[in-house]
């Protein structure tokens, strides 16, 4: 009998085993553990990179007159207009520590932390449905197409057009799921309100634009999370391939991750100022404007940005996007693949008890042979 050891599962079988492969719910458990970590770690580098695109934002809406009347406040940057409170209290941001130094000193060191409880809210649901979408989607569209060149007596590798679609459509699930608290979120995080305040801000958004606003901006995270979540998974996918030989230890994970992460980013930041740009003009137009209007497009937006700022502007928070996307993508996806390795262990050390329960049951049942 060919007894498998988890050792052997662990370095010599492959993760995408039919015979041992993880079930959906232990799928679930080995994305939740990432989502928590990466939720309190990245944290306050998501605050720093919204409040420097809010600054870009407020510079951009250059509608002043020569004084503020109290009327049309909420449309320009004024300095005792309805700008954000930290802006005025912390001055220009010159970059990312910069940003992570003055919020500390005026507004306390918690306030880094601002969101956390709608981001943790949006993290588990958003990272178990985006996981376990991808493995299921990726596994089954793997098996399909191997299935059909094993028909023609040949066997292939995973393409690399599965990971691309599998993560493109997982992200398309997910962000659609947790839209509303990705709107809660980047307010909370754009200038310092109260759970009230935001509940006020959102019966606003109700009111005028219906149920469907509390998606506002749900195509520019979709235009932004898509690409980066084809390229995050092809990267990703390929740097496995390559080192194939080598040991894919946690820390191998950890470091492909980071490189998946960080190209995606640079390619996606520009959607990423765009879709900021658009949740904050919730605040702009949706709450405190008479008749409250939808926000601009994203081809305007970029247009805007791109004619005020040039390319610079584009990239906006780019150094905090990369400093929190990096560590991010290396957390979740090393527990993830240490939890598949964890789970895929289980699953073969159970169908090796099985096996050998289920032989010593044929040995004790086979007649005797007296003659």
């Amino acid at each position: 009998m060919n007894k498998l050891t988890i050792s052997n599962i662990s370095s010599n079988v492959d993760l995408d085993d039919p015979r041992f492969r993880i079930r959906p719910y232990q799928q679930v458990i080995a994305s939740c553990t990432g989502a928590f970590i990466t939720s309190v770690f990245v944290t306050p580098l998501d605050v720093v990179k919204i409040r420097l695109q809010t600054q870009q934002k407020a510079m951009l809406s250059n509608k002043c007159f020569l004084y503020c009347n109290g009327l049309m406040d909420h449309l320009c940057p004024c300095a005792n207009g309805k700008m954000p409170e930290w802006m005025r209290r912390n001055g220009k941001f010159n970059g990312t520590v910069d940003a992570l130094v003055k919020i500390s000193k005026t507004e306390g060191i918690i306030s880094l932390w601002s969101g956390l409880s709608p981001t943790l809210v949006l993290a588990i649901p958003a990272t178990v449905v985006y996981f376990v979408s991808y493995e299921q989607l990726r596994l089954y569209l793997k098996d399909t197409y191997n299935r059909e060149f094993k028909k023609r007596g040949t066997s292939v590798e995973q393409p690399f057009w599965i990971p691309v679609l599998a993560g493109g459509t997982a992200r398309i699930w997910a962000a659609s799921l947790v839209s509303p608290l990705e709107l809660i979120r980047t307010k909370m995080q754009s200038q310092k309100l109260s759970y009230a305040e935001i509940t006020e801000a959102l019966k606003t958004v109700v009111k005028y634009s219906g149920i469907s606003g509390l998606w506002m901006g749900l195509s520019t995270t979709l235009l932004r999370d898509v690409p980066f979540s084809a390229i995050y998974w092809l990267n990703y996918e390929s740097i496995k391939r390559i080192f194939h030989t080598s040991q894919q230890t946690f820390t191998f994970n950890l470091a492909a991750g980071a490189v998946a992460g960080s190209i995606a980013a640079v390619f996606t930041i520009p959607f990423d100022v765009v879709k900021t740009h658009r949740q904050i003009e919730m605040g702009e137009k949706e709450i405190y404007s008479d008749k409250p209007i939808r926000s601009s497009n994203t081809w305007s937006i970029i247009q805007r940005i791109y004619h005020q700022n040039g390319l610079r502007g584009l990239f906006t928070g780019l150094t905090p996007r990369l400093v929190k996307v990096a560590p991010a993508c290396a957390i979740m996806i090393a527990t993830f693949e240490h939890g598949k390795r964890f789970f895929q262990s289980y699953n073969a050390r159970k169908a090796n008890e099985f096996e050998i329960e289920r032989n010593v049951h044929l040995l004790q049942h086979k007649p005797s042979s007296t003659e």
